[in-house]
């Protein structure tokens, strides 16, 4: 299979429409700084405190796999797209039927040399964003019932 790659337009539809949940990959202090409405928070990489560098979450694919059937609907989303990719990515060779990737994320991803739109962010499309969520999409709530299950 391959991942599929969709703007954030067409995210907000399916999530509504369709019943696609929307997996935000970002840190849990970027998620919680604000994210795409009902959006749930399995970062694929957290900030290490002591050499403030970008580490892999060991437990990421334990978590998807605790919390989201193989057959889940979901998007997967970031910042501007590259994490959300390579998560999609990853959750497509451990069978996931359908994690698309949502361009552009939460922020948007520019031209670096001309600073012209290339994926339209979440945020900067106008679509709904919150801060506080529900607690059960948290990282830790998710995080809690892969420990739960022994996944």
């Amino acid at each position: 299979m391959s991942v599929r790659h969709i703007g954030v337009q067409e995210a907000r539809k399916l999530q509504t429409e369709d019943g696609y949940t929307y997996i935000d990959v970002r840190s849990v202090p970027e998620y919680e700084n604000g994210h795409p409405e009902g959006a749930h928070n399995v970062p694929l990489l957290h900030l290490d405190d002591k050499t403030r560098q970008m580490q892999p979450n060991e437990e990421f694919l334990a978590v998807m796999q605790a919390n989201y059937s193989n057959d889940a609907k979901l998007l997967i989303g970031c910042q501007v797209g590259g994490r959300s990719s390579r998560a999609a990515q990853i959750l497509d060779a451990a069978g996931y039927e359908t994690a698309v990737n949502v361009k552009g994320g939460f922020g948007g991803r520019r031209d670096p040399a001309t600073g012209q739109v290339i994926d339209a962010g979440w945020l900067p499309a106008g679509l709904p964003v919150e801060t506080e969520g529900s607690e059960e999409f948290s990282y830790r709530a998710l995080q809690q019932k892969a420990s739960e299950t022994g996944t």
